[in-house]
């Protein structure tokens, strides 16, 4: 069971260690989507107003190293002006370098400028525990990652759930085990080493699953029948045909899909259809799913960054009742694997 953070209610004397997911979109030192970022601030918040001080940790893009075109200035200077408006002031907490965001907010430099991350090192997560009392995890984007400030740190300190990160794994885990039906999972997009266990996990939880883009074609390799009885459940897998440039699904395909959509009562949707992003951009049945999705009246998840970078730009984003901060970690989730910056948190 994940202890929840607002157990945290009387602990104003305890120091706190926050890991947030603030892989962003950075240009020019401006943030280009604070998607993420907006995520985490009530996690944020609420330690603010319950806890003493709070060590924040997050990471930008895959630094070779320590890389000034990786910092987390910009991150700071965005929690500054969103909490409280004043500049940030660069400070040094042991032997990690950071800004003060408040009074009571540290926003610690890159960590992933320490080798010893991404390979889970010991001796740097006892150095990041030596800074707090207390550690919370709202950075479900890289639960699926076994790494120093993810899983090392929650094994040396007691450790709570983030607000984002409960309605993560509370969101999913009805997909999962009681989804309001029929239900529709739409997989699309090129990363065939996630979407294949999804698609196989799916078609033994839903009661349709559309498969379009790169992954389709992968998907036809595996498949004999498009209907099957799995564990006593029916499910019916559709799987797309590209067209002759494969850069997009044929538009037969896409009504298909549209004219099963419009039957359900809960959808689920990672990986756009076509190549997207591109220009001219062949997205046309990507534009179409995503409008039919947007004026049904069925519960409706998104996830996965370039799903959500396309219907941030076509306006369409705040049409869905849920959408993950994970890509990979959404996948694995749904495909019933066991996510390691999750699985640390069970006591």
């Amino acid at each position: 069971m994940i202890v929840s953070l607002t157990e945290l209610k009387s602990a104003h004397t305890k120091k706190v260690l926050l890991r947030i997911d603030s892989d962003v979109d950075i240009k020019d030192n401006v943030i280009l989507d604070d998607s993420r970022l907006v995520a985490s601030l009530p996690t944020i918040e609420y330690l603010e107003r319950n806890a003493g001080i709070v060590y924040i940790v997050g990471h930008l893009g895959r630094p070779e190293g320590v890389d000034e075109a990786y910092t987390m200035r910009p991150v700071a200077q965005w929690l500054s002006q969103r909490i409280q408006g004043a500049k940030v002031a660069k400070t040094t907490v042991s032997s990690f370098d950071g800004w003060h965001v408040t009074d009571s907010l540290i926003l610690l430099e890159n960590i992933r400028f320490f080798e010893g991350e991404e390979k889970n090192d010991l001796d740097l997560a006892k150095k990041l525990a030596s800074l707090a009392d207390i550690y919370v995890n709202d950075a479900f984007a890289v639960s699926h990652r076994a790494h120093a400030s993810i899983v090392g740190v929650a094994q040396l300190l007691p450790s709570y759930a983030g607000l984002h990160l409960e309605k993560e794994i509370a969101e999913l885990s009805k997909i999962l085990e009681d989804p309001k039906r029929p239900m529709a999972v739409v997989i699309g997009g090129a990363k065939i080493e996630t979407k294949l266990p999804m698609v196989s996990k799916m078609h033994k939880i839903a009661d349709f699953v559309l498969v379009g883009g790169e992954v389709a074609d992968h998907v036809k390799e595996l498949v004999v029948v498009q209907h099957e009885e799995l564990e006593g459940h029916k499910s019916i897998l559709l799987v797309a045909d590209l067209q002759a440039d494969g850069l997009d699904i044929t538009n037969k395909s896409a009504e298909n899909f549209i004219e099963v959509l419009d039957t359900v009562s809960t959808i689920v949707w990672n990986g756009p259809l076509g190549m997207t992003g591109k220009d001219p951009e062949p997205e046309e049945s990507t534009k179409k799913l995503a409008q039919a999705i947007a004026a049904t009246s069925a519960y409706k998840i998104v996830g996965g960054g370039d799903t959500l970078s396309y219907l941030r730009r076509v306006g369409l984003l705040g049409k869905f009742n849920f959408v993950s901060m994970g890509g990979g970690a959404m996948l694995e989730f749904l495909s019933g694997k066991k996510l390691p910056g999750i699985e640390v948190l069970e006591k």
